[in-house]
C-alpha cells in the first residue's frame, strides 16, 4: 500500500507479460538438403559456377558454411547434384513425351517436351548450356542431346526402313534433328519470340517437310565432291 492506496503487484512493470519469441521450426536433413539445391540451383543460374560462393549459399539458407560442406562435400558437390538432376529432368520429359504413333506428331512432341522444359524449368536450362568446369556422372550437355538422340534412332530407323531408305543412317539424323530442335531451344531461351506452340510448328515444319522429300540417296551439286 501507498500514501493509502492500494497496488495490485500484478499491474507492477516488473510482471508484465513479456511476448513469446516464436519458435524456429529446425529442418531435417533432407528439407535443409533440397533447401541448398534449390538455392544453389538459383545461383548457378544467374552467375554460374565460379561466380557463386559457398559463403552465398549459406548466407542464403541462413546456415553456416560447414553445413553446406556437410551435405555435398563443397561447392563442386552441390554443382554437381544440381546439374545431374537438371539432366535427368530434360531426358525424362523428352523421352516420357514420344507416346504417338506418327512420325510428324512424335516431332512435335519431342519439340514440344524441350520447349516445355525451358519454359517450365528455366533455371535448369541455363545451368545445363554453359559449359560445365567440372565432370559430371551423367556426362554434359551434349551428351545428353545425344541420348535422347537415341531414343530418336529406332523411330527413325523403322521410318528409313518403311521407306526403303538405308536405317544404318538413322543416328545421324537422329542426331541432325534433336541438334537442330536443342540450338533453337537455346535461342528462343532468351527472346521467347514467337510463342511456343509457334515455335514447335516450324521446327516440324522445317523437319518434316525435309524428310517428306527426303532422297534416298542425296547428292552434292556444287564443285565440291569430298
Amino acid at each position: 500500500m501507498m500514501d493509502g492506496v492500494a497496488t495490485d503487484p500484478s499491474s507492477t512493470p516488473s510482471n508484465e507479460a513479456k511476448p513469446r519469441r516464436a519458435r524456429r521450426t529446425r529442418m531435417t536433413g533432407a528439407e535443409r538438403r533440397q533447401q541448398l539445391l534449390e538455392i544453389g540451383r538459383t545461383l548457378f543460374a544467374a552467375k554460374g559456377f565460379e561466380g557463386t560462393s559457398v559463403e552465398e549459399i549459406a548466407a542464403k539458407a541462413g546456415v553456416s558454411k560447414p553445413v553446406v560442406y556437410e551435405h555435398f562435400g563443397g561447392k563442386e558437390g552441390l554443382y554437381a547434384v544440381v546439374v545431374d538432376r537438371e539432366m535427368r529432368r530434360l531426358l525424362d520429359m523428352v523421352t516420357g513425351s514420344l507416346t504417338a504413333g506418327h512420325p510428324r506428331e512424335l516431332c512435335e512432341q519431342a519439340a514440344f517436351a524441350l520447349l516445355d522444359y525451358i519454359e517450365e524449368y528455366t533455371d535448369g536450362f541455363r545451368i545445363l548450356v554453359r559449359d560445365s568446369p567440372i565432370p559430371q556422372s551423367t556426362g554434359s550437355f551434349a551428351s545428353l542431346i545425344s541420348d535422347i538422340a537415341t531414343q530418336v534412332e529406332d523411330i527413325l530407323g523403322r521410318e528409313f526402313k518403311n521407306r526403303g531408305f538405308d536405317s544404318k543412317l538413322a543416328p545421324l539424323y537422329a542426331q541432325a534433328l534433336v541438334g537442330m530442335v536443342a540450338l533453337t531451344g537455346q535461342w528462343w531461351l532468351d527472346v521467347r519470340r514467337p510463342k511456343k506452340a509457334e515455335v514447335a510448328a516450324h521446327l516440324v515444319n522445317l523437319a518434316w517437310h525435309g524428310l517428306d522429300g527426303l532422297e534416298a540417296k542425296p547428292h552434292l551439286i556444287g564443285r565440291r565432291k569430298a
